[in-house]
């Protein structure tokens, strides 16, 4: 493919392809997109920087025809300028194809993939390497707010990017980490999620051993060791596996962990002798794994622990993963990004530990394609337990959801009462915002839990507060 100038993106506005606009513009090509109801914070930001974006999809914004064409995987086939870019047999490119080329190039990329705490882990891979001089590129599925950006460029050797095991474009269905070459490899966890495109766990099981199977036998691979499920999906590897985590067997194991104000502390031992004791801004158990996955990957590129002990200190976090909105007559509003079952109950078991004190007010939005069926009705029922006090809203668009497999956010409500809880079920944002206010007491912590912006709930419910 000759080096093109003229590149347009479909689908711009996602959080992932406006980084590439970004990366590209960088670059010095001349970037252009649409996407449909484009809307702050994405239209503004690629506005900043000079990108213009084409409201609606049309064959016309195909003219003057671009050299390339990246699509994003919310195009789907009959989309009408998906059809123009195939009847004019425009050179295309999925995203994952486009960041391997114009980011990653002939350099070394790490690869963090799994169910949960992709976006923490990789943020924090890209804030350590930058922090110990590294100068790494990164692309993360969220702000990285030591960067207030979800994508750097960099000129050092080494890339990070989130892996993601959703369908990568509708000319290709094969999960998005599949595509990328990584030398080291990062994996979380494997849970049952993305109910729209994978019919059961064993398919799920499945992506990730292609997953582990690509990385080279030169490669490494850093994987949470505690879950059975991980372990066996590893023995597929061709490359060498190190296990993370808290049982006595892992090769980075975290031990000695205490809540203490503003985050955890652990000490970490690397193969059975202590590497280094570490205080993290991070709240709870499931962030000390985060953390202890990017140490590993240091360590394993030869970092010695003292940098790091400096630079965890200044991590900033991800925006929307446990990110206090503001306090008002003592009220804390955090806003967290949890929609799986799993990822709800972790994060309010952290918000319990780290507010031990204090009433906490779990407060969710069951929005994802995943979590509008009733694959998770029951686990949902249990992810709760830390909570004292809990609002669930109607899932937004149910309809598109056949009847039968549709998520009842009502029976939700029903089972924690029946729990002894004090939960609460409404229809729609507006009246959970009016039962949310008269609901809360000076010291409550209220934890809002969507991976939308649910209807503007949080900067609604810190301008009522404020007020």
């Amino acid at each position: 493919m000759l080096k093109p100038r003229h590149i347009h993106l479909l689908g711009i506005c996602g959080t992932g392809m406006a980084a590439l606009a970004g990366i590209l513009k960088e670059q010095g090509y001349f970037v252009t997109g649409s996407d449909e109801h484009a809307y702050p914070p994405m239209s503004t930001f690629l506005e900043g920087l000079g990108i213009k974006v084409l409201n609606g999809y049309q064959p016309e914004n195909l003219n003057p025809a671009p050299d390339l064409v990246v699509v994003g995987n919310v195009i789907r086939r009959e989309n009408p300028e998906a059809q123009a870019v195939l009847e004019r047999n425009l050179a295309r490119l999925s995203l994952p194809e486009a960041l391997n080329r114009f980011l990653v190039g002939d350099r070394h990329s790490v690869v963090v993939a799994g169910t949960h705490g992709k976006s923490t882990t990789t943020a924090l891979l890209a804030w350590l390497l930058t922090a110990t001089g590294r100068d790494p590129g990164f692309m993360v599925g969220g702000i990285a707010k030591n960067f207030s950006s979800n994508y750097r460029t960099g000129r050092g050797g080494c890339v990070v990017l989130e892996g993601d095991e959703y369908d990568t474009a509708f000319f290709d269905k094969r999960p998005k980490f599949l595509l990328f070459r990584p030398k080291v490899a990062v994996l979380t966890s494997i849970e049952y999620d993305h109910a729209d495109i994978y019919p059961d766990l064993e398919r799920v099981v499945q992506a990730f051993r292609g997953f582990v199977r690509q990385v080279p036998a030169h490669g490494k691979i850093l994987a949470w060791g505690d879950a059975k499920l991980v372990r066996q999906v590893c023995r597929d590897a061709t490359a060498a596996v190190a296990f993370y985590g808290l049982h006595e067997a892992a090769a980075w194991r975290a031990v000695r962990i205490e809540a203490v104000s503003g985050g955890m502390k652990f000490t970490v031992f690397r193969e059975g002798k202590r590497w280094g004791r570490f205080c993290s801004p991070l709240l709870g158990i499931h962030n000390v794994l985060n953390t202890l996955a990017a140490l590993a990957v240091m360590g394993e590129l030869g970092e010695n622990p003292e940098p790091l002990q400096e630079a965890l200190a200044g991590f900033q976090g991800v925006k929307r993963r446990l990110e206090p909105a503001g306090e008002y007559k003592s009220v804390l509003v955090l806003e967290d990004f949890a929609h799986h079952p799993t990822a709800v109950g972790a994060t309010l078991e952290a918000v319990r530990q780290g507010y031990p004190q204090r009433r906490i007010v779990a407060v969710f939005e069951p929005r994802t394609n995943t979590s509008r069926r009733r694959v998770f009705q029951e686990p949902y029922a249990k992810a709760f337990k830390d909570a004292d006090l809990i609002l669930v809203r109607e899932p937004p668009d149910l309809w598109k959801v056949p009847e039968e497999e549709q998520f009842s956010s009502r029976r939700l409500v029903q089972d924690l009462q029946t729990q002894g809880k004090q939960a609460f079920y409404y229809p729609d944002t507006d009246r959970l915002l009016e039962g949310l206010l008269g609901e809360l007491k000076p010291g409550d912590v209220v934890l809002i839990m969507s991976n939308g912006d649910f209807d503007h709930l949080v900067p609604r419910l810190c301008a009522a507060l404020a007020r």
